[in-house]
């Protein structure tokens, strides 16, 4: 067993370089991915390892970036692209949804797009405008994407090594403002399924749903719920593009009421797909309406007020009261 204590961008890091040492045709590519190592140090270190062919410091251009990645796949490459910052995608969002996304079916299913799209996402790091936006719900809403987001280092790990063997490309979301926390790696182990959700905290009276950063809001959620004699389960959903509903289901028919988080505008967000698939799927089980906690539908706000747009342990508090008050 080889188990360590790693940061999650070090844990993100480690499975990239995993990736380049065991298939000579995977590329990281992106702004300052190389030198620099990438501004949050996420690949530090694979340039002056695996040289400039493998490691490409690319243009700033995004668009561009994400063109060259869809030829490289074309000719049997592997490409792995960083935007630099998640309100930075925006240009290549064109390549993205109408040549990324449609190749497969355009093609009838003879070519393979097996390229990752990683994208730091979210607040909580008082970043400047463009570099705190959570647009999951954009790329979830696109047929032919694969949209994931770990929420720990062991995830971050597991779940870039599968999105990189995926032949379908898969936009990894990372939770930037997660990219210190600490977690239990082990690269002996078997992980879960890429697009499974999982159980981590297990409860009785109702269900969290969160993925990605809000994971851990939920289960500090469950401790202060648990003092006041309420028992929460948490689920971390993992991927937004498939959903396991299957898992989310279970968890409702038992405790009967669901409240989804995520950083995301409330309107229109992932949540609501959520709530719906459930209320269908769980309706004569619900003992009250499926709640969403997220961000309130505006841009996100300068950083000496960005707590107060962020969904934090007192909203999420409030939200359980209100559904177990049914």
């Amino acid at each position: 067993m080889s188990a360590r204590k790693l940061p999650l961008a070090k844990a993100v890091n480690e499975s990239l370089r995993t990736a380049l040492e065991n298939d000579p045709k995977v590329l990281v590519m992106g702004e300052d991915v190389g030198k620099l190592g990438g501004v949050f140090r996420v690949t530090d270190g694979l340039q002056k390892d695996f040289g400039e062919k493998r490691v490409i410091d690319t243009p700033l251009a995004e668009s561009g970036i994400v063109g060259t990645a869809i030829g490289l796949a074309l000719r049997g490459y592997r490409p792995v692209v960083e935007i630099q910052f998640d309100g930075f995608v925006f240009p290549a969002y064109d390549q993205i949804v109408t040549q990324l996304a449609k190749m497969h079916a355009r093609s009838l299913g003879t070519v393979k797009m097996p390229i990752v799209v990683r994208i730091p996402y979210g607040g909580g790091i008082g970043a400047v405008e463009h570099h705190s936006e959570s647009p999951e719900a954009l790329f979830a809403h696109v047929a032919g994407l694969k949209v994931v987001s770990p929420s720990n280092a062991s995830d971050a790990y597991w779940m870039m090594q599968q999105a990189i063997q995926t032949d379908d490309p898969v936009i990894f979301f990372e939770p930037k403002r997660r990219y210190w926390d600490k977690g239990e790696v082990d690269t002996d182990a078997i992980p879960a399924p890429l697009h499974g959700a999982k159980v981590v905290r297990p409860g009785e009276h109702l269900t969290l749903a969160a993925y990605g950063p809000m994971v851990k809001v939920c289960l500090e959620a469950a401790d202060a719920a648990a003092e006041e004699g309420k028992s929460l389960e948490v689920v971390d959903l993992r991927s937004m593009s498939p959903i396991d509903f299957d898992t989310l289901q279970a968890s409702v028919e038992r405790t009967r009421h669901l409240v989804v988080v995520h950083e995301a505008p409330v309107f229109y967000g992932s949540g609501a797909e959520i709530a719906a698939r459930i209320t269908e799927r769980c309706f004569y089980h619900l003992e009250a309406p499926v709640l969403r906690v997220g961000g309130f539908h505006a841009p996100y706000p300068p950083a000496r007020i960005e707590d107060e747009y962020l969904p934090g342990l007192d909203r999420v508090l409030d939200s359980v009261d209100r559904s177990l008050a049914y």
